[in-house]
């Protein structure tokens, strides 16, 4: 019973009524972006909203980060497009299960830790490349239809008005929190702007004209697919692709409101929670997703720390579809614009533009690139994969260059080089250069107390400097290895001669978690 109150968080105080507006406040702002995202992917717009529900409803029990909002997504929908057009969503289904299967095994086998290696300069870029994609979404929103079903810009009048009801919007979310946080400003300016179309009779954009969303409890049915060979090779790598993209997705925004929330989740439990979810989400006939930085913006700064207020924009986005359609397909797009230019707003890391003097360039450039390739390609994955990349040959050339050899003949004509820095393939080079083979007199000694060998590149380098050594007659030995890199050295079944002196100063870290 213990593990079922923590389990939604009953233990801890947790402020209802904060918890339950949030929570409305996120299922409005769910409605727009679940159906732009499952046009965007081909499906019909129920499709998204499914998913939204049963992402929302399983990662907000399950999850590994309290107050965060998973849901059908962009990023997502990018993946399976072609996968819709080509073969319909009963594959897209299948697809989603089996990307469901491959987050619960990563977070099975704890590869949540991986999100370590992510730099703070890539996560700054993709935080930015979203927000700008964020902000750019919402200029479509100021198209309509014209006589011919194409869309182009308002003019006039309409403009105008929409106009206004987003800045109406836009100044009562900026605006009210300095008054009061009574209410989450955000539904307040929602509710405004709906009564004001309301009582002047003004004719606006609305959720409608986007696309109905009236509809019954999602329907569960196995997909209707082949379970064969052929099947598993057409979808597993778009359910790889889906996975990946996810994951990434998912626990970079769990990193953001680690920061924001100064508290700290569960990066496996994150995995297996998104992974459950998309498994029930293709069962339940739906496009599957991940975590959504902008609505889990809107759910933390209305005040949500709980697992409550998740539920219960679930729930509420169900309920909408089943009861309340007529209604909420009356709210303006223009309250839900505003809402969604200060989501925008408020996820662009303005500190980020600070520190250009004082971050390193290489820093800088991996932040602007993973930013641009965000934007451009809408591939958050790839742009994060592409910083992580960049960051890691920085990496590697900065601390290739940091080797360095002392040298002195002790009072026995023995020779020392003793070493400072890491070797590895990148270092090898370097450290090549260091030797006098032919003029080094017969014994030679390496100290590697203020360094040590990474990786096989730095084992074979040292072999081949021992044979050289050797063929000269010479004897060369390698002091102060610490005992992982003699491990390594045992392993790969070296020919070197080694003094075991024991390092007093190197320690492994060892991560026990």
């Amino acid at each position: 019973m213990k593990k079922i109150f923590n389990l939604f968080d009953f233990s801890q105080k947790v402020d209802y009524k904060t918890e339950v507006l949030a929570g409305l406040t996120v299922a409005l702002a769910l409605i727009p972006e679940a159906v732009a995202f499952a046009l965007i992917a081909g499906l019909s717009p129920l499709t998204g909203l499914y998913a939204a529900f049963v992402m929302g409803l399983i990662t907000s029990i399950l999850g590994g980060r309290p107050g965060m909002i998973s849901g059908a997504t962009g990023a997502v929908a990018v993946v399976i497009v072609a996968l819709a057009i080509s073969h319909g969503p009963e594959y897209v289904f299948a697809t989603v299960v089996l990307a469901g299967l491959i987050q619960v095994l990563a977070g099975v086998l704890r590869l949540g830790k991986l999100m370590r290696l992510v730099p703070h300069s890539v996560i700054f870029g993709f935080v930015n490349g979203l927000a700008i994609i964020i902000f750019m979404s919402q200029l479509d929103q100021f198209k309509v239809p014209n006589a011919e079903g194409k869309l182009e810009w308002m003019t006039g009048a309409p403009l105008f008005t929409y106009l206004g009801l987003v800045i109406t919007a836009i100044l009562i979310i900026w605006l009210l929190p300095k008054l009061t946080k009574i209410v989450p400003a955000t539904l307040v300016a929602i509710l405004v702007v709906f009564g004001i179309v309301a009582a002047f009779g003004i004719d606006t954009k609305t959720v409608g004209d986007i696309a109905s969303i009236e509809g019954g409890f999602p329907p569960f049915h196995i997909p209707m697919v082949p379970f064969n060979l052929e099947t598993l090779m057409l979808i597993f790598p778009y359910a790889a692709i889906m996975a990946g993209v996810g994951l990434i997705e998912s626990l970079l925004t769990l990193n953001i409101l680690d920061e924001i929330t100064e508290t700290r989740g569960r990066s496996n439990k994150e995995c297996v929670a998104q992974g459950s979810a998309n498994i029930l989400s293709g069962f339940f006939s739906g496009m599957g997703g991940c975590a959504m930085l902008g609505q889990s913006l809107i759910n933390v700064t209305s005040g949500a720390r709980a697992r409550l207020s998740g539920i219960v924009a679930a729930v509420m986005l169900l309920v909408f579809i089943m009861f309340g359609s007529s209604v909420i397909e009356l709210l303006p797009m223009a309250a839900l614009t505003g809402l969604m230019v200060m989501v925008a707003v408020g996820t662009f890391e303005w500190a980020s533009l600070k520190t250009f003097r004082r971050m390193p360039k290489s820093d800088i450039i991996v932040m602007v690139l993973v930013t641009v390739v965000t934007v451009i390609l809408h591939n958050l994955a790839l742009a994060v994969l592409i910083g992580v990349i960049i960051s890691a040959l920085v990496f590697a050339w900065d601390n290739a260059k940091r080797i360095r050899a002392r040298k002195r003949i002790d009072e026995d004509g023995v020779k020392h080089y003793e070493l400072y820095g890491p070797l590895f393939f990148g270092s090898v080079q370097a450290f090549n250069d260091k030797f006098d083979i032919l003029n080094d007199p017969d014994e030679v000694v390496i100290d590697f107390s203020e360094s040590r060998i990474v990786d096989m590149s730095g084992i074979e380098a040292i072999n081949k400097l021992t044979e050289r050594y050797h063929k000269q007659g010479k004897k060369l030995h390698l002091r102060y290895l610490s005992k992982d890199c003699r491990r390594l050295l045992d392993k790969a079944d070296a020919i070197i001669e080694v003094n075991i002196l024991e390092d007093p100063t190197y320690k492994v870290v060892v991560d026990k978690f």
